[in-house]
C-alpha cells in the first residue's frame, strides 16, 4: 500500500490543525504507508518555505511549481535517482538535502542559483565530473559528499577534501567541517 501527497497531506492537516496552504512548513516525513509520488497535492503548498518528505518511497522529483516560496527541500532516505524537477523553485531553494539516495549525477542543479547547502551524501556519485558541475553553483558553501563512491579510493576521507576543493574553492563546510587553509592551499597544489 502507498501514500499519495495529497492524502498525506490531508491527515497532517488533520494531525496538526493548520492548513496546509498557509504553513511555511509541511513535514511529511517516514510516512506510513510511505508516500511514492510528488503528485498534484503539492501545488497547495504555496506559503511553504521548508517541505521535508524524507524517508518515504519517492522515486522522481516533481510538482512543486507552484511552491514559490520554498527555500529547503528535505527529500532524503527515498528512492531517487536523478536530480530534476527543481526549474520552478531555483530561484527561492536554498538548501537541498537530497542525501541517502541513489543519485549518480549531480545535474539538475544549475538553475539553483541561490543554492548555499547541498547534503548529497551516500549517493552513487563516483565521477569526479559531477563535482565540477558544482562550481557553477556560486552561491554554494556547504556541501556533504561522504558516502559517496567517489572517496572510495581514499584511505581517509579527508584525503578527497583538497581534491574537492580544488573543483570548487567557494565550499566554506565540507562534509560537515570547515575547510581549513591548509586544505585549500593542499587544492592549489592539485592545480599544478
Amino acid at each position: 500500500m502507498t501514500m499519495t501527497c495529497t492524502k498525506a497531506i490531508q491527515e497532517w492537516e488533520a494531525r496538526t490543525g493548520q492548513r496546509a496552504a498557509e504553513a511555511s512548513e509541511v513535514k511529511l516525513i517516514c510516512w506510513n504507508p510511505p508516500i511514492n509520488k510528488m503528485d498534484q497535492g503539492l501545488s497547495q503548498l504555496i506559503n511553504c518555505r521548508k517541505l521535508s518528505l524524507s524517508t518515504n518511497s519517492i522515486e522522481k522529483i516533481m510538482n512543486l511549481s507552484n511552491l514559490r516560496s520554498l527555500e529547503i527541500l528535505s527529500i532524503g532516505r527515498n528512492q531517487i535517482r536523478k536530480i530534476s524537477g527543481l526549474d520552478e523553485v531555483g530561484g527561492t531553494l536554498k538548501e537541498l538535502w537530497i542525501s541517502y539516495n541513489l543519485i549518480e549525477k549531480l545535474d539538475g542543479l544549475q538553475n539553483c542559483v541561490r543554492l548555499t547547502t547541498l547534503f548529497v551524501s551516500n549517493n552513487k556519485i563516483k565521477n569526479w565530473e559531477e563535482i565540477n558541475r558544482l562550481n557553477q553553483l556560486q552561491e554554494l558553501r556547504n556541501v556533504l559528499l561522504s558516502g559517496n563512491p567517489i572517496y572510495d579510493s581514499f584511505q581517509n576521507k579527508d584525503d578527497a577534501r583538497p581534491m574537492v576543493i580544488k573543483r570548487c574553492p567557494h565550499i566554506e563546510v565540507l562534509d560537515g567541517a570547515i575547510v581549513s587553509d591548509q586544505v585549500r592551499k593542499q587544492a592549489e597544489e592539485l592545480r599544478d
